[in-house]
């Protein structure tokens, strides 16, 4: 990319940029783009997500900036790490560069399912369910409710040191949510459908961490079934949050929620209003264990029930997650998922997570082919799989009793981080005010570093 021939532009560039050789795009989502690219000094793979354009005068995006905010607070394993922010004045485009990871969840299960045709072995489910549940109680001792959570935005590190380690990703939605509460459902609908929480679909005007906690649980059924457990079809031109067909696949599953078991749901809008449609129609439930590949009676069953109860105040939370018998029981989990549990077992070779090389920063086409790419020193040509040297060491076990969990930087615990962050920042709608307006103060074709991690 220093080059310019790769991407275009070249002596053009913005220094910041030349520092990167683009290798293709690896992802799209509402609010931008992201692309693999190596660093030239490091040589190392980097993630660089480049949000959209803003509107003509509407200047950097404040979802943008609240996951830089986020980002810049949060120091954990299993919490994607935010490397360089830069800004581009031409055209108000912001670019957040993370470390890569090679895999993702959703390439795992659908490998899983489309090419080798057998489940993930419960040692890797135990890991990776694991890993994610302790970046999450990172995140919500903090404060902090990601709103994202799907197999797609659960990155797993690929060749290094932090192989097989799960990294939480994607924070466009995630937002601090301590005292005084403000109503969350102004920040309009949240979750990807399949994944989404029945509070939230049934139109919740406050709601908490228990909405991650949900997904989790949906993530964990995909884990064990290699499909999707709730597999809604989205009705696209409405507003509200209100799904009916998502609702009808969750309670085929679980059944018809009652006020006895759920003594808020009587409170909830569309439980009060649609009575023809949710109220009406009552379901047999088949059971989640006619659903799932676990026995009925197994720890792995009970902590997922767990996840998947209807009322969010008894829903599980991750500390809680982290504790249960399921993670005290042969194979115990361990740091590196992605490696056999015992001798002998096979090694899987995942790909990794696709990447389209005809595109580049600018939108221009380049002429190099689609392919996949890894990070590792796979032979060209045979590059997709970032494979896993038959060599590597077995998986060194966590101790689930009394393991050192990650620091909250001196903060004692959820009360103290709260007031932490309101003294630091006063709160986040005045943090994204004053930063906008400091970025915006800078001339016209100006590149700005923003800050620089690493």
């Amino acid at each position: 990319m220093g080059d310019g021939r790769s991407g275009g532009g070249g002596a053009n560039r913005p220094a910041w940029l030349q520092q990167y050789d683009l290798v293709g795009k690896i992802g799209e989502g509402t609010y931008g783009l992201v692309f693999l690219a190596r660093t030239s000094h490091r040589k190392c793979c980097i993630a660089i997500k480049k949000f959209k354009q803003s509107k003509e005068g509407d200047g950097v995006s404040p979802t943008a900036i609240r996951e830089i905010m986020l980002l810049r607070e949060t120091c954990h394993e299993n919490v994607v790490k935010l490397v360089n922010v830069h800004i581009n004045h031409v055209d108000m485009s912001l670019y957040l560069a993370f470390d890569y990871a090679e895999y993702d969840l959703y390439e795992i299960i659908r490998h899983h399912r489309e090419k080798l045709s057998h489940s993930i072995n419960q040692y890797t489910v135990k890991s990776l369910l694991w890993q994610l549940l302790n970046g999450l109680n990172y995140l919500h001792s903090n404060w902090i409710i990601h709103r994202d959570l799907k197999p797609s935005n659960i990155l797993v590190m690929g060749d290094g040191e932090e192989h097989g380690v799960v990294k939480i990703a994607d924070f466009g939605l995630a937002r601090i949510y301590q005292a005084p509460l403000k109503p969350l459902y102004e920040n309009g609908v949240v979750v990807t459908i399949w994944y989404r929480a029945p509070e939230l679909l049934l139109g919740a005007k406050h709601y908490t961490s228990a909405v991650d906690m949900w997904a989790v649980g949906c993530i964990f059924a995909e884990l064990l079934t290699l499909k999707p457990l709730f597999q809604g079809v989205e009705a696209k031109a409405t507003p509200n949050p209100f799904q009916l067909d998502q609702l009808d696949k969750i309670f085929k599953v679980l059944g018809h929620p009652t006020p006895e078991k759920w003594p808020t749901l009587v409170n909830l809008p569309y439980w009060q209003n649609d009575q023809q449609h949710i109220q009406g129609h009552k379901y047999d439930s088949h059971g989640l264990h006619n659903f799932v590949t676990v026995p009925q009676k197994s720890p792995a069953y009970d902590l997922l029930s767990k996840m998947l109860e209807y009322d969010p105040r008894k829903r599980i939370t991750a500390a809680q997650a982290l504790e249960h018998e399921y993670f005290r029981m042969d194979p115990l989990p361990g740091r590196n998922a992605l490696v056999p549990s015992q001798p002998g077992e096979k090694i899987v070779n995942y790909p990794a997570r696709p990447v389209d090389t005809t595109a580049d920063f600018e939108g221009t086409v380049a002429v190099q082919p689609s392919q996949p790419v890894s990070s590792g020193n796979a032979a060209s040509g045979n590059i997709a799989a970032a494979s896993v040297a038959p060599s590597r060491s077995m998986p060194r076990s966590m101790h689930v009793v009394g393991m050192q969990r990650m620091p909250n930087a001196g903060i004692s615990g959820p009360s103290a981080a709260a007031e932490t962050k309101r003294s630091k920042y006063g709160n986040a709608e005045s943090w994204l005010s004053s930063t906008e307006e400091a970025l915006l103060r800078k001339p016209n074709g100006g590149h700005t570093c923003l800050f620089e991690i690493a």
